[in-house]
């Protein structure tokens, strides 16, 4: 990746980012909003255990804005919050230390982490007022192991960002047909669009296509994800 190059595409990447973090301070208040409630509890561990299983029904919200569920969310749903929060806690962590390490030389690309960095910091605090609403437990942030890649300098922080963008999409994904409630479903579609945004911006920024699977985005299993990202997680 010449500076060239990556100057000319940053002055692109900065401005789309400047709209999405325009953007996110009200997706993050509608998803607030969208699932606040309270009754049934869970936690990562149930989520490992038994992914999205649950005999909860849905309860349906009324009205022209966007209310609690009646009957709360089922454990797995819960769960599968948990679960998207210690993704989201990883990829803020990540950024935290690039940023701090001063390894981006590139200006543009430097604004760009920022902008990704802040987008996944509102998620994690989104994430965690959402499980205290429903009446669990927010997954604890993990102790990161992110020094090698660090020291690896720019071209190996900018593959490992573009690598963990493309996986958090396809986890949010992935859950999509395992998340019971349809306010929480949404909800969490809609971190899924701005994952997948990043993922395109640092895409282009390591020369690789926007679209890495095609017209049609691939889920990725918990089991896939997990195991992508165990490297990257302290015992």
């Amino acid at each position: 990746m010449s500076k060239t190059r990556t100057r000319e595409q940053g002055d692109g990447e900065a401005a789309a980012l400047d709209q999405l973090a325009r953007e996110d301070a009200g997706s993050r208040a509608q998803f607030l909003k969208m699932v606040g409630g309270a009754g049934a509890a869970g936690a990562l561990a149930i989520f490992v255990a038994a992914c999205g299983g649950d005999d909860e029904e849905e309860t349906p919200s009324g009205g022209s804005a966007p209310k609690p569920p009646s009957g709360g969310a089922s454990k797995g749903d819960i769960a599968i919050v948990n679960y998207a929060l210690t993704l989201e806690h990883l990829e803020s962590a990540f950024y935290q230390q690039v940023l701090e390490s001063g390894e981006v030389k590139d200006k543009k690309v430097g604004e760009v982490a920022k902008e990704i960095y802040e987008n996944e910091q509102e998620h994690v605090e989104a994430l965690t007022a959402t499980v205290k609403q429903l009446g669990g437990k927010p997954a604890p942030a993990p102790k990161t192991a992110f020094e090698d890649v660090i020291a690896g300098g720019e071209a190996m922080i900018l593959e490992t960002a573009a690598a963990v963008e493309n996986l958090g999409a396809a986890a949010y994904l992935g859950q999509a047909g395992n998340i019971k409630n349809k306010e929480i479903l949404a909800a969490a579609l809609s971190i899924h669009t701005v994952e997948a945004r990043h993922a395109a911006v640092l895409n282009q920024v390591v020369g690789k296509t926007i679209v890495p699977d095609g017209a049609f985005a691939k889920p990725a299993t918990m089991e896939e994800v997990l195991k992508t990202v165990k490297p990257f997680i302290k015992a």
